[in-house]
């Protein structure tokens, strides 16, 4: 009887692990309007990180493991005075930034925050400033974090453009491992080889399942998820540069490779249509494109598909705040993402559970006017039993335009409408939102919010005067991006 045997023969690395590498070493960024999104970015998301640090249930996993330990030449993590090892403060700094669900979004046939990668980011240039410094050497600059963070966007969102990872239950923070261990490990000093090493390892690590995510397992592990990845990222980097042999067929080796063990699967969708997907499909070259088209959650700290729903709700407060028990059914008529994301009905038993909840989302603006985080808190929902009554008269209806529209790369809409019937046979107009304030196409109304957002968030750890300093910095282009990583992180640290 013959037997198959393997043919052990090594491949060259797979093309997609080839052009990431290629991308981050030899692509030069020179887009004005990218540079200066990526400011934004950093002071909005690093602002969603201090505003995080007021819950107890997030700054319960921050410090060192072992309590009282000393880093030299340590990384700091933002409005704490720890001084970490890059891999806990990646840790540390990811999970700051996504414990409220506040920091940006990237909609896609795969969803993600890109921001989430500023975790390895920051820790790794604020260590190796530090190590620099020691070494009587010019520390980074912040220029090459904004660069950082244009890479990693684009890795991370270009991977989901037509890629579906929930499609197939696995989690999106497998991009952020993947985006920051290339960029990380270039900033380390990795040439082609050691970066291709390591980002054939991020491969080769899987995924975490999304059921943390959703009914009826929603919970605070998606508060955290992207920061272990993004830490994930940085050991993985330094074990890369420390002469790790990579894995050159991680994706396409068959029976063995990602492909073959979690992205063979029928993919069904708006975008893709039904067809059997074993491979990623690129409809598009790395670029800038990803952070210059980014959406900033800057009204309220809730799952992005939600936004233009509680705007929506918001607008509708005035008409129905004294009106509440008469109302007879609310009508939300939304995209299919949505849908399969945040849509539940049922107990919600925890913080992370409600903000990933469509109708809970909508009826706390409705009832109050606005949503913040403290609105996901179980001692509010407790005490507010109406909260319940109106999910209960929610109907959710899925518009085909909608869905169109939200996979449309010209469009890239997340629209949300809501309209309220009441007892007495009267109802309130529809209130259609397409694109939250958050959204490329409401840039000049969004910025001086986000501005504002940002100003506020610093308050909440930083006495005037410093939040002032810090504030002026982040608004000069030019000043910022020529100042040391290490001064910068000498302003956050308490």
């Amino acid at each position: 009887m013959s037997v198959n045997v393997d043919i052990n023969q090594r491949p060259d690395y797979d093309q997609v692990i080839q052009d990431i590498a290629d991308y981050v070493i030899n692509y030069k960024i020179v887009s004005a309007e990218a540079l200066d999104t990526a400011r934004h970015c950093l002071m909005d998301t690093l602002g969603c990180g201090l505003l995080a640090l007021k819950f107890p249930e997030c700054t319960k996993h921050l410090g060192p493991i072992v309590s009282g330990t000393s880093v030299p030449n340590g990384a700091r993590v933002p409005g704490t005075g720890f001084i970490l090892d890059p891999v806990k403060a990646a840790w540390d700094i990811g999970c700051i930034i996504r414990w409220l669900d506040y920091n940006d979004t990237w909609l896609a046939a795969e969803w993600g925050h890109p921001s989430d990668n500023l975790g390895g980011i920051l820790a790794v240039a604020d260590h190796l400033s530090q190590v620099r410094l020691s070494q009587g050497k010019a520390p980074l600059k912040m220029r090459e974090v904004l660069e950082s963070m244009i890479l990693a966007h684009e890795i991370q969102g270009v991977l989901a453009l037509q890629n579906s990872f929930n499609r197939v239950g696995l989690c999106h923070v497998l991009l952020v491992r993947v985006a920051s261990v290339a960029v990380v490990t270039k900033m380390m000093g990795g040439d082609r080889d050691v970066i291709m090493a390591a980002i054939s390892q991020a491969w080769v690590d899987g995924s975490a399942l999304r059921t943390y995510r959703h009914a009826p397992n929603a919970g605070s592990r998606k508060s955290w998820a992207a920061g272990d990845a993004t830490s994930r990222a940085v050991r993985l980097a330094d074990i890369s540069m420390r002469g790790e042999m990579g894995i050159p067929g991680v994706l396409s080796a068959k029976q063995w490779g990602f492909y073959d063990v979690l992205f063979s699967k029928t993919v069904v969708d708006q975008q893709l249509k039904a067809t059997s997907q074993r491979e990623f499909r690129f409809p598009q070259a790395y670029g800038t494109y990803v952070m210059e088209n980014v959406l900033f959650k800057i009204s309220f700290p809730a799952e992005f598909h939600a936004q233009t729903a509680c705007e929506a709700a918001v607008i509708l407060h005035p008409m129905v705040r004294d009106r509440l028990d008469e109302i007879e059914k609310i009508v939300i008529r939304t995209h299919d993402s949505a849908v399969r994301i945040i849509s539940k009905v049922g107990a919600l038993t925890n913080p992370a559970d409600r903000d990933h909840c469509l109708q809970y989302m909508i009826a706390v603006p409705l009832i109050w006017g606005d949503l913040v985080a403290e609105h996901y808190e179980d001692s509010f929902h407790a005490a507010n039993p109406k909260i319940d009554a109106l999910r209960d008269k929610m109907q959710i209806e899925e518009v085909a335009q909608y869905c169109d529209d939200y996979y449309d790369p010209e469009k890239r809409s997340i629209a949300n409408a809501i309209q309220i019937f009441f007892t007495d046979s009267t109802s309130t107009e529809q209130v259609e939102v397409e694109y939250p304030i958050g959204h490329r196409r409401r840039r000049v109304e969004g910025i001086p919010l986000l501005e504002d957002k940002f100003r506020s968030n610093l308050r909440t750890r930083f006495p005037e005067k410093r939040c002032e300093v810090i504030y002026a910095l982040c608004q000069d282009q030019q000043k910022l991006e020529t100042t040391a990583v290490n001064e910068f992180m000498d302003l956050l640290v308490i």
